[in-house]
């Protein structure tokens, strides 16, 4: 392995490989056929010019002010779905300007049907299945992390924070920016005002930013780029972008956010008696602009109460479950911390999910109990940015002390060096400390690299070495693996292996002393006969898992091959036949109730079919059937859907994931369900009712989770919250219910 990883200093030194947004002369086709003038890099970069505006700009979507009058629009955006590289079928014009604050954003979305535009949500990061226009800001230009902001028709906002090019996309970032839409008889126009100061960049330093637009025309499924972006990728794939020019040395400001919190809570525990204990708290976060480049953001006393409650799983494996983090602290720039394999980032995921086989930083082991208890947190601090090459992060939390556990000290140092468009080498540096004892500990360390070859091929390895007291061998990990992702093929394949020592306290895995053989891989053709029958894309594909310890012999497997047929219309089936296999060590106890399966190997064949209808429409569905095997025995599950989507301010879903199984043996036949019903409401684009409902039929157990939010400010928040759990088959226990007030104001200088 370590062979393996010299030699990415020799493909390092071998010439750079330039993926240009597009090629060709001065001329190009705009979305109605004509001829326009295009600007282009000297890099055959599409390149828009930001003119200076000496008069405010009010952002209200008219487009009244004199420089929109005078600014050249970008135009000429062409399809990435569904006829890739073609012209748009509808015209879309963006004029670009700026102040001593701000970036504005003009952009004129013409439509030759805007009667049958789909608005389906007004609220703060709504969801894709509408109409929407992006851009995508790389301030930096190193072709590689971004900032996206997102709006739909109603003026809905949404923000996100890109890292290398969407192996992480962080949903939860949020910045301060404004925008207002309208709408008339034959266009929708977009106004966006994009403070420098929400953006991080060096002064001076960088006269060329990276930039891209994208627009989506739901009806018609079509996803438009203004710097072209084959299908196989997104907005993401930032290497793609055209160049914004013609900003001065503008400065990003002294970026000093204070944002103070007050806090009122009551908390019954579910069985612990009658009496409410209440509870109030203050708390601060820093957020400080150390260089253009380099953010500290320090937090004390944090509070997490108004984070959305985990949704509640159906676990028929040996493993423990993975929850994502949802704590605004861990997730902002959250992606400086990852380590792992590249992502795929086209349209059908969007979201790069993790190797949950080994996830070696998962900041949901900070500050969380085994069973998803909240520990208090003293304080902490986060650095980000670039310092010259290198783009560095660091993160401590000193987290208290309980009657269960002592307090210990998170730290996690992450620093990666950016050598050529795509590829890079990383170091990472974990521990936890107990501030009880010196010999209380866990370390961890090591090195990646990821390589990309001609655009479309990256390779990606690590080797991992963990250090913790009384384990003396096997404290190592390591991976790698090649991807490639076109509109056509796309391929993965590679080979983990984790040492039967090794112990990483703040990562996710599940096994160790075992080796992962994977391939990923599939084709995606578009016959002409079948589009006009409604199916846009065929994709056959396999996903094979195959597990071995470390002397070669076979513990796991799950060899997933399907076929997938997704519809013009955004809805897809897909039938596949997944055999797998399993070695247990230790009795294991899949429901309540229910005989435990004696430790051993087990192997049996699955049959599955998906089908999801156009998530775009008032009303659509998804259902998961599973039948087959089940470790010794046999199961029917269902998992199914629906969505209620009456206006673009409510939408409701409810639904249920269920098994029957029979596994055999006596004692082992048993029905599992879990029901959750998620309903939204928004009464504004400032101001959102949640509610998640959620009965578990195994452990009967019904839990609520209502939110209220009010953003009364730019990024100034108002919480209202309430929790309930019942134990519905036993009266004598009493439910246990906790109500939430929180109020936030961020403060900028």
């Amino acid at each position: 392995m370590v062979r393996i990883l010299s030699l990415v200093f020799v493909l390092l030194l071998s010439p750079a490989v330039t993926v240009s947004a597009s090629s060709g002369g001065m001329g190009t086709q705009n979305d109605a056929g004509g001829a326009v003038d295009v600007l282009r890099s000297p890099d055959g970069r599409l390149r828009a010019v930001a003119v200076e505006t000496r008069t405010p700009v009010v952002v209200d979507g008219a487009f009244d002010e004199d420089v929109w009058q005078h600014t050249t629009p970008v135009s000429g955006f062409v399809q990435s779905e569904p006829r890739d590289g073609e012209p748009a079928t509808e015209r879309t014009e963006v004029r670009l300007a700026y102040d001593r604050q701000n970036l504005y954003i003009a952009a004129t979305l013409f439509d030759s049907e805007p009667g049958l535009g789909v608005v389906n949500e007004i609220r703060k990061d709504f969801r894709n299945d509408q109409d929407t226009f992006e851009v995508i800001l790389d301030p930096f230009a190193d072709r590689r992390n971004g900032f996206v902001f997102a709006t739909n028709r109603e003026g809905a906002r949404a923000d996100q924070q890109v890292a290398n090019e969407g192996r992480e996309i962080n949903a939860s970032w949020d910045a301060v920016w404004f925008v207002r839409t309208r709408q008339s008889e034959d266009r929708w126009t977009v106004e966006m005002a994009l403070p420098f100061r929400s953006l991080r960049f060096e002064r001076g330093l960088q006269d060329v930013w990276g930039i891209n637009f994208s627009r989506r025309v739901r009806r018609k499924n079509e996803v438009d780029f203004w710097s072209p972006v084959p299908r196989a990728y997104n907005l993401a794939r930032v290497s793609l972008a055209g160049d914004l020019t013609g900003l001065p040395a503008v400065s990003p400001g002294r970026n000093l956010q204070v944002k103070p919190y007050v806090l009122a809570r009551t908390v019954r525990p579910t069985g612990r008696g009658t009496v409410f204990d209440p509870d109030a708290r203050l708390g601060l976060d820093v957020k400080w602009g150390v260089t253009p480049a380099l953010t500290l953001d320090l937090t004390a006393n944090p509070d997490f109460a108004q984070v959305e409650a985990d949704e509640l799983q159906v676990n028929l494996t040996q493993f423990s479950q993975f929850y994502p983090e949802k704590r605004d602290f861990f997730i902002e720039n959250s992606g400086m911390f990852y380590v792992g394999d590249a992502a795929r980032n086209n349209r059908v995921t969007t979201t790069p999910t993790p190797d949950e086989d080994l996830l070696l930083f998962h900041s949901r082991r900070i500050g969380l109990g085994a069973d998803g208890t909240a520990l208090p947190i003293y304080g902490g601090a986060r650095l980000t940015g670039r310092a010259g090459a290198y783009e560095l992060g660091l993160l401590s939390l000193q987290v208290q002390g309980t009657e269960q556990s002592p307090g210990n000290n998170y730290t996690v140092f992450r620093a990666r060096r950016n050598l050529r468009p795509g590829s890079d080498i990383g170091a990472i540096f974990m521990s936890r400390q107990s501030a009880e004892s010196g010999a209380d500990f866990n370390r961890v360390y090591g090195v990646d690299a990821n390589v990309r070859f001609a655009g479309t091929t990256d390779w990606n390895s690590y080797v991992i070495r963990t250090d913790t007291p009384g384990i003396d061998s096997g404290e190592y990990a390591w991976r790698t693996s090649i991807n490639r992702e076109g509109n056509f093929f796309h391929g993965k394949g590679g080979l983990m292996t984790v040492g039967e020592g090794f112990n990483d306290e703040m990562g996710y895995y599940r096994r160790v002393g075992a080796r992962k053989w994977f391939l990923d891989t599939g084709i995606r053709p578009r016959p002409a006969a079948w589009q006009r029958r409604g199916v846009r894309e065929i994709h056959p594909h396999v996903v094979w898992n195959y597990y071995t310890d470390l002397d070669g012999r076979m513990v796991g497997k799950r060899l997933h091959s399907g076929v997938t047929l997704f519809f013009n219309n955004g809805g897809y089936t897909e039938l596949s036949w997944n055999p797998e296999f399993n070695e247990i060590t230790a009795p294991l106890r899949l429901a309540s109730g229910v005989a435990p399966l004696a430790p051993g190997a087990y192997s049996w064949d699955e049959w599955q079919i998906r089908v999801t209808t156009d998530p775009s429409r008032h009303v659509s569905f998804t259902f998961t059937g599973i039948a087959g095997g089940l470790w010794s025995g046999t199961q029917r599950t269902v998992m199914a859907g629906v969505t209620w989507r009456p206006t673009a301010r409510l939408r409701v879903n409810t639904g249920v994931t269920r098994t029957s199984a029979d596994l055999g043996l006596p004692g082992t036949d048993f029905v599992t369900a879990v029901w959750t019903t998620r309903a939204n409401y928004s009464f504004s684009t400032n101001m959102f009712l949640d509610s998640l409902l959620q009965y578990d039929q195994d452990r009967h157990r019904f839990n609520a989770n209502l939110r209220f939010n009010f953003i009364h400010r730019p990024l100034s928040d108002l919480f209202v919250v309430f929790n309930d759990q019942e134990i519905t088959n036993d009266p004598t226990i009493t439910p246990g219910r906790s109500a939430v007030v929180k109020f936030t104001r961020m403060m900028a200088f």
